[in-house]
């Protein structure tokens, strides 16, 4: 389902990919945890980033590499993907823009060693989210995550309304009891 959205029935009620569940009475559940790919051709940069979101309860994968950046973010939602904007096979930024089509509800963050405001600029203009300068400092990398998955969160929880709402007035259109 990907971030879709779906009717399972009355008794399981809207379901949006493996996020969020809203039962029949309106009440949220929260399914799994925050999946984040981190992406970094520097092991120890890799590594280091990977057990700190782990640490902080998040389910993180990685790849040393946009191509298995692609592989991965097109059989796995994730919710938010922190990018090197070098990488040995393309741009971070090229990786953007082909993560955008696989997934388009992922959150997107350059990291770079190379801060320049052409750098931060095209970033943006290809679909970046944030940018977080390396050396990575880890009060800002938590900050970002949690900032930019805490709106992400309310987004989609005030998708679910509109659909639980479209949904309800529909089946009442129809004439079932809501």
């Amino acid at each position: 389902m990907h971030g879709h959205w779906s009717t399972t029935s009355t008794t399981q009620g809207l379901r949006l990919g493996a996020q969020h569940s809203v039962n029949e009475t309106g009440e949220m559940n929260k399914m799994e945890k925050k999946r984040i790919l981190v992406v970094d051709d520097d092991e120890t940069v890799l590594e280091s980033i990977a057990r700190i979101l782990k640490e902080e309860g998040y389910d993180v994968d990685t790849a040393e590499n946009g191509s298995g950046a692609i592989k991965k973010s097109s059989g796995r939602f994730y919710n938010l993907a922190l990018i090197d904007i070098r990488l040995p096979d393309m741009e971070g930024t090229k990786l953007l823009t082909a993560m955008r089509e696989t997934t388009p509800r992922m959150i997107k963050i350059i990291i770079t060693g190379y801060p320049s405001l052409q750098n931060a600029v095209e970033a943006v203009n290809k679909g970046a989210d944030g940018y977080i300068v390396k050396p990575v400092k880890v009060g800002e990398l938590l900050k970002v995550t949690k900032d930019h998955l805490k709106r992400q969160e309310e987004a989609a929880d005030y998708g679910e309304e509109k659909v639980k709402g479209f949904v309800e007035t529909r089946a009442r259109e129809k004439g079932y009891d809501v």
